[in-house]
């Protein structure tokens, strides 16, 4: 499913339309009413780790305060009237296989959330290839598994009356009455928490799961997690409890550098570079393993790692 950096993105190509109203919709989602979306006008769009939050307000009401102005967010236009295509990049590595499209399909969102009452936020958590386009439709790269050329269905079209439009792909949407999320613990946010994330990498768990740990780590995903660890030259399964601060920071300045590196390759329509996600070798050379670890009785995540270049802490 996408990671913080596409999610990001993701917001970066609403962001243009925020102030404007819905003239028509559509889409195929029978979670949310959309035809409650008509007439509404788009005022706000935030990102929260892998979650999209879009605010919507009667057209008539005032245009309240968007979200703060970012760096990023001033190079939204160039992005929604890029050549390249609005959703998700694919990256630079072989189409994930058999166990890892299982493993991504049944991953679910981050933690499960309360049930609460209606709100003007609309909420989108991301399933796999799940993506937003700006002013174009998704069209098929290959066939299906039944040999059928078919353009994926969107989930939700907002056309506008500027004339743009927004579609969203392989998405859960709901209503909520703000967005969910603690900056503190977003690593691609300017707030983000150093001290809260060093503390949690030092817990006696294997450093694998702590890291897809939403709570501390929120956008922070699969691809993510092989990458940095390799980078930092940690074993998965080492304990945090084992690891000095020193390896923690360089862990943490890892995390925080590779995903912010993601998102502008992704702004300038550049693939990632992978060193051993879905690799059968390392940089150096040397054969990658791969496994699938998780903590008991919870989703077990494919994992690549070099025993060389990782190796493991007794």
């Amino acid at each position: 499913m996408p990671e913080g950096p596409s999610v990001r993105k993701f917001q970066l190509l609403t962001s243009p339309f925020v102030g404007q109203v819905v003239a028509k919709v559509g889409g195929s989602s029978r979670k949310i009413n959309v035809n409650e979306l008509n007439a509404l006008r788009l005022q706000d769009s935030q990102v929260h780790g892998k979650n999209l939050y879009l605010a919507f307000v009667a057209a008539e009401g005032p245009l309240g305060p968007t979200a703060e102005g970012t760096v990023l967010q001033k190079e939204a236009a160039a992005v929604a009237c890029s050549a390249v295509p609005g959703g998700q990049e694919q990256v630079c590595a072989p189409h994930p296989q058999d166990g890892e499209l299982q493993e991504l399909q049944h991953s679910g969102s981050e933690a499960p959330e309360a049930a609460e009452g209606p709100g003007n936020w609309l909420r989108f958590h991301f399933g796999l290839f799940g993506s937003v386009r700006a002013n174009e439709f998704s069209r098929a790269n290959r066939a299906n598994k039944r040999g059928d050329w078919k353009d994926p269905v969107p989930r939700l079209i907002l056309h506008f009356e500027s004339g743009g439009f927004l579609v969203f792909y392989n998405c859960r949407m709901h209503w909520c009455s703000s967005p969910r999320a603690d900056p503190t613990s977003d690593i691609l946010s300017m707030e983000f928490h150093r001290g809260q994330a060093l503390d949690a990498l030092h817990a006696p768990n294997p450093i694998c799961y702590t890291l897809l740990d939403q709570r501390y780590f929120s956008g922070l995903g699969n691809i993510i997690k092989n990458e940095i660890l390799y980078l930092a030259k940690i074993h998965p399964l080492t304990r945090g409890s084992l690891l000095a601060l020193s390896d923690r920071e360089r862990l943490l300045n890892h995390a925080i550098q590779f995903s912010s590196d993601w998102l502008h390759r992704k702004l300038r329509g550049q693939g990632l570079h992978l060193h051993v996600y879905q690799r059968e070798q390392c940089p150096l050379g040397h054969p990658v393993m791969k496994g699938a670890f998780g903590p008991s009785g919870g989703l077990k995540r494919l994992t690549w790692w070099c025993p060389q270049c990782q190796p493991e802490m007794l």
